[in-house]
């Protein structure tokens, strides 16, 4: 029996006491438990061992069931030893830690023990003196480490080898061939040998320009929904398993459908065969298209009841493209044929075109030579903004130009979706021939290309032309021109042979009209379309090289033609535009599209090309303009000549006035130098104090002057303001608008004016600038109207003059198949019509008063005079 603690040292003795023999006892249960319990711990972890290795799964089920068995044995028996434990005593633990301290005497027994016999005053002090010294010995006692006396039980150490398995089956199971803990507790069939490896991912089509998508990357683990486009390519790889595994994508609507194996596919062995036995499956792949909202799963075994994965797929429809006009279709400047549409499509439209057919077509026994016109559209780039094309092509030269036809555009998109616009009814630009014999070979061309079986027609046409010939050819060349080409129609017995003959009658009707120049021009288009043509369909450098010389070539040929036209002839000579285009700005041009289409950004190259065709167009367009047509062009010129001397004057003003400005500040600068500098100059200064300013003259100007300057730029920018004014009303004269920009330069003009009256040359130089830049503005919409202008006044020329030959041969004569002539086709002419006519006939009497004139031309202006 413990005596009673007497203070609050024995307190904290008895705590410390107490915890030392807790410890103890666990270190001796420890030494007691462990050997009886190792061999359980190795019986479970050789099972644990067996599984990570993936043994239970490459098993047969019995031999499994047996191993399984071994394994429970040997973990019952390892259970046996456990019933010799018991548990630790005090007295025990007492003397474990009297011997693991090395404490003589048993101090720790002292401290419980009582002394025997009488007991008295003496005799307890003694005793309590005892206890006291024994207690002083226990101050620093302990427990020691549990002692199990393992390695004499298992001298070979075979339970590091258990260990050490498990260690290695542990980091096993995380590979592609290592198993679980319940393969030893579920059948698992012979052939799934290594685990199936998924790999799956989706392709858009290449048109969209989206990446692929990796359905089984770590990234993409969490992802609930996929969005992808339509007709999507979905891929899903399996490596391994037992190759019984099914695709099924089931749709939205509840639908399923299984997703086929690729052709390249290698089927799985058959598993009931001994080949099959411990053979992974070979690698499977299943291929297919997406094309509405579903789920994707995998599945494998019997009836495919497991499902390995799934993957929700969003398809994003591809929509059809769109196409309009976006204007009405027109004659462009030369003649060509004009089309402004817009295309919109969600990835972009693939390609695009011009359908043509005959408002009224042909009878049913005719036997056309030529099909319907062909029209390529260019289609906006992937991705950009503006959708509004435009589109030139010169069909003047077919057969169906001048005739009405029913125009249609399509659009079809890289899925084969195709749009059409609505259906115009129009008159195909036809070019415009000023030569009575021109025109009639041209609708020869025309008769015998729409209907091959008027060929017998066309050649009594022909010798109708031909039956007075020195009263229908000026030129005997013309004539004998027109001879041949009825005896190749004469001997035409095929089509391709007829189609020659129109071919040549084209080239004849082109050589009346303007002699060589047309085969230069015909030259310089074939070779800007087959540019074109190259760019859009990504041809090769060298083929870009080739194509650009046969350009270059081509513009020099056409422009050596027109300038020699142009001194021939004085109305084309005024009918130059006040901006001269010179050659060394085509050269220019076309180095660019050289340099852009050998560097790889071909769409630019293509439209700097449709640019320079576009000048060359305007180029082409005035020599096809009538000499009456000059007169309000005339006045417009001189219009843009005022304002390109305006914008120039204020160019320079402005450089004036920055000049002025910088060279007021610098005087500034140095005043404020020399002032720093004369208390530092000393005696020097004296002495070149007989000459002050001896070494600034020239430097600046006087204030004086500089005042005058100021005033002169002040009254210069006044009077370009009043030019200003001046310009506008001249412009409303000619009916343009003049436009906000001419507003904004005026105001301007005049905050400048009143920045010079101030002194302030630095407000000034940026009211100037921005009056500059309205200027160019104003000017930009100047040219947009008269360009408007012009284009209405030969659109309407061309409409009227279509209205008036109706009815009418290509001689002008009219037609038999009309009746008897009622007088109603006559024009009675107007005044302004009889007062050219007199001026007309008194140009051909002045030019018959010259001796000097041909006799070929006196007679030609002879047979004139009779007709009036």
């Amino acid at each position: 029996m413990k005596e009673p603690l007497a203070n609050p040292e024995k307190a904290i003795f008895s705590r410390r006491l107490k915890q030392t023999r807790l410890v103890t006892r666990a270190v001796v249960m420890l030494e007691r438990f462990w050997p009886l319990i190792l061999p359980l711990i190795v019986a479970l972890s050789l099972f644990a061992t067996l599984s990570w290795f993936g043994i239970f799964r490459m098993l047969p089920d019995m031999a499994r069931f047996g191993l399984l068995a071994l394994v429970a044995l040997a973990a019952l028996a390892s259970l046996y030893p456990l019933r010799f434990y018991r548990n630790p005593r005090p007295e025990e633990i007492d003397r474990r830690i009297e011997a693991a301290n090395a404490l003589a005497h048993t101090p720790l027994q002292a401290q419980s023990d009582r002394p025997a016999g009488h007991e008295t005053s003496f005799a307890q002090a003694l005793w309590r003196e005892h206890q006291k010294r024994m207690a002083e010995k226990l101050a620093g006692a302990g427990s020691d480490l549990p002692r199990t006396r393992v390695p004499e039980r298992d001298p070979w150490g075979l339970r590091a080898v258990a260990a050490l398995l498990f260690v290695t089956a542990f980091a096993y199971s995380f590979g592609p061939r290592g198993g679980s803990l319940e393969d030893g507790f579920r059948a698992v069939a012979l052939t799934e040998t290594l685990p199936p490896r998924i790999d799956a991912w989706v392709t858009p089509p290449p048109y969209t320009g989206k990446a692929p998508i990796f359905l089984t990357a770590e990234n993409n683990a969490d992802t609930p929904l996929f969005t992808v486009p339509e007709g999507s390519d979905v891929a899903l790889r399996v490596t391994g398993g037992a190759g019984d595994e099914q695709l099924v994508f089931a749709g939205k609507d509840g639908t399923t459908r299984d997703i086929a194996l690729s052709d390249t596919a290698t089927p799985a062995p058959a598993s009931d065969t001994p080949s099959a036995l411990n053979i992974p499956a070979a690698p499977r792949q299943f291929e297919g298209k997406l094309t509405a909202d579903g789920v994707l799963a995998l599945r494998s075994g019997e009836g495919g009841e497991n499902q390995v994965d799934s993957w929700t797929f969003a398809v994003v429809p591809d929509e059809p493209p769109v196409i309009r006009f976006a204007e009405e279709p027109k004659r462009a400047v030369n003649g060509a044929f004009e089309l402004r549409y817009e295309i919109q499509d969600d990835y972009g439209a693939a390609s695009a075109k011009a359908d043509f057919a005959l408002e009224e077509p042909p009878p049913a026994n005719a036997r056309p030579l030529y099909g319907p016109p062909e029209m390529p559209l260019s289609v906006p780039r992937r991705g950009a903004r503006d959708t509004a094309m435009k589109a030139t092509r010169d069909l003047t030269e077919h057969v169906w130009a001048g005739s009405r036809i029913k125009l249609t555009l399509s659009a079809v998109d890289d899925a084969g979706q195709e749009a059409r616009t609505e259906t115009k009814t129009i008159v195909l630009p036809e070019r415009p021939f000023t030569n009575p014999l021109a025109r009639a070979v041209v609708e020869l061309r025309k008769i015998l290309s729409i209907d091959a079986n008027q060929k017998q027609r066309v050649v009594d046409l022909i010798d109708a032309i031909t039956l007075r010939p020195e009263d229908t050819f000026d030129n005997p060349s013309h004539y004998l021109g027109l001879m041949a080409g009825r005896s190749r129609l004469k001997l035409a017995s095929t089509d391709d042979a007829l189609r020659d003959v129109s071919d040549y009658l084209w080239n004849m009707a082109l050589q009346i009209e303007d002699g060589d120049l047309s085969t230069a021009e015909k030259n310089l288009r074939q070779a800007q379309e087959a540019l074109k043509q190259a760019l859009r369909d990504g041809a090769s450098d060298e083929e870009i090289d080739r194509l650009m010389k046969e350009l270059r070539q081509a513009m020099n040929e056409f422009l050596r033609e027109f300038a020699e036209r142009a001194a021939r002839d004085p109305n084309l000579a005024q009918q130059q535009p006040g901006q001269e285009l010179r050659q060394s700005d085509l050269e220019r041009m076309m180095d660019q599209i050289e340099n852009l289409a050998k560097s790889g950004n071909r769409q630019q190259a293509e439209q700097l090309l449709s640019e320079l065709q576009e000048m060359m167009n305007n180029l082409q367009a005035r020599r096809q303009q009538q000499p009456g047509e000059n007169g309000q062009q005339s006045e417009m010129r001189e219009q843009m000549n005022k304002l390109g001397e305006i914008m120039r004057r204020q160019q320079e003003m402005m450089n004036e006035t920055f000049r002025m400005d910088q060279m007021q500040r610098g005087q500034q600068q140095r005043g404020q130098n020399r002032q720093q500098q004369r208390g530092q100059q000393g005696q020097q200064g004296q002495q070149g104090g007989g000459q002050p300013g001896e070494g600034e003259q020239g430097q600046g100007m006087t204030p004086e002057e500089f005042a005058e300057a100021l005033k002169q730029l002040q009254q210069g920018q006044g009077q370009l303001q009043d030019d200003l004014e001046a310009l506008q009303k001249g412009l409303q004269g000619l009916g343009i608008q003049p436009g906000e920009g001419f507003g904004e330069a005026g105001e301007a003009m005049d905050q400048a004016e009143g920045a010079l009256g101030e002194g302030d040359g630095n407000r000034a130089t940026g009211e100037q600038g921005r009056a500059l830049e309205a200027l160019r503005r104003g000017a930009q919409d100047m040219m947009q109207q008269m360009q408007q202008a012009m284009e209405g006044d030969q659109g309407g020329s061309q409409e009227g003059g279509r209205q008036q030959n109706a009815g009418r041969d290509p001689l002008g004569r009219p037609r038999a198949t009309n009746g008897a002539d009622d007088g109603s086709s006559v024009k009675v002419p107007d005044e302004i019509d009889m007062q050219r006519a007199r001026q007309i006939l008194e140009a051909i009497r002045k030019r018959l008063g010259n001796a000097l004139s041909p006799e070929l031309e006196r007679s030609y202006l002879e047979r004139l005079l009779k007709l009036e």
